[in-house]
């Protein structure tokens, strides 16, 4: 085994794609499957399982992975130290639903880190995809909630994965319209008074079930429905169309100023916010800086 080729696998692992690992690695890619392959008859696991649609990490590949990733750092921290190496670029990753609070933590990560070089990626997306993130170790962390609908389905899914879910703060839900909504003087509003308007989801793509919606209640049946895939629609269609979404509350002002504002929906549903990370890999430090910012935000919360 040799540090070339754990480089390779955690390459592979974090593109996804033996194709997009061999081009960022600048070789061929018979020749890094080769050397998986190799690695993999010296080790006696499968790391990749190879399909028709890409590769999986195997559950005995996950493990692997999470060791070999503290060695590549450690070997890393002894280049700098003693053989005057400049830093290695740092890769970190974050899948999540549309939080703003999300993109918030992000934004003290890279503030706190502050090295020269570093490629950081915050993925704003399905709640399918954040949790195959983290399962093959693309994200260190992902960002979902669980509601009284969804938990028992998610929770067994993620422990399926080897995933664990630590929850960062629970809210009632709030139903997020624009400032001009004929609705927005209530101090709170009942479900049926949101009959006449356009409800506004996040499309789920392939994996369109009701407990992979990233807006609780998604159940009930509606009159008008848009399902869009990128937050800045959403808040266009508030604005615009009167339409509305349920979500958490958290919108910070910053952004869109007194445009948009959260109010309280009369319903007995919580939302338990949360971070999920793959139980058999360490958090890495930038991950605990990331988890720490997010963790200072809830308390805000």
């Amino acid at each position: 085994m040799t540090l070339q080729q754990l480089k390779y696998v955690l390459e592979v692992a974090s593109k996804g794609s033996m194709n997009e690992a061999a081009l960022s690695l600048f070789i061929s890619q018979p020749s890094l499957s080769n050397a998986i392959k190799e690695l993999e008859r010296e080790i006696k696991i499968t790391i990749f399982v190879r399909t028709n649609r890409g590769i999986t990490i195997s559950n005995e590949g996950a493990e692997f992975l999470g060791y070999a990733r503290q060695v590549m750092q450690q070997y890393n921290m002894l280049e700098e130290k003693y053989m005057g190496e400049e830093k290695a670029r740092q890769h970190f990753c974050i899948s999540t639903h549309h939080y703003n609070f999300a993109a918030n933590a992000f934004v003290e990560l890279v503030k706190e880190f502050g090295s020269i070089e570093y490629e950081f990626t915050l993925r704003e997306t399905k709640t399918y995809e954040i949790i195959e993130d983290v399962k093959n170790l693309r994200s260190e962390l992902g960002i979902i909630y669980l509601s009284n609908y969804n938990e028992s389905v998610m929770l067994n899914l993620l422990k399926e994965r080897n995933i664990s879910f630590s929850e960062l703060f629970t809210t009632k839900p709030y139903v997020f319209i624009s400032k001009e909504h004929p609705l927005s003087k209530k101090k709170s509003i009942d479900l049926e008074e949101l009959d006449d308007y356009p409800r506004l989801s996040f499309e789920q793509g392939e994996y369109n079930s009701f407990y992979f919606s990233e807006e609780i209640l998604s159940t009930r049946s509606v009159k008008k429905s848009i399902k869009v895939s990128d937050r800045a629609a959403i808040v266009n269609f508030m604005i615009g169309l009167n339409g509305y979404t349920i979500s958490t509350g958290v919108f910070p002002k910053y952004l869109h100023g007194d445009a948009i504002i959260a109010v309280p929906l009369n319903v007995e549903e919580i939302i338990r916010v949360g971070t999920i990370k793959h139980k058999d890999v360490n958090l890495p430090r930038l991950g605990q800086i990331y988890l720490d910012a997010l963790k200072k935000i809830a308390k805000e919360i």
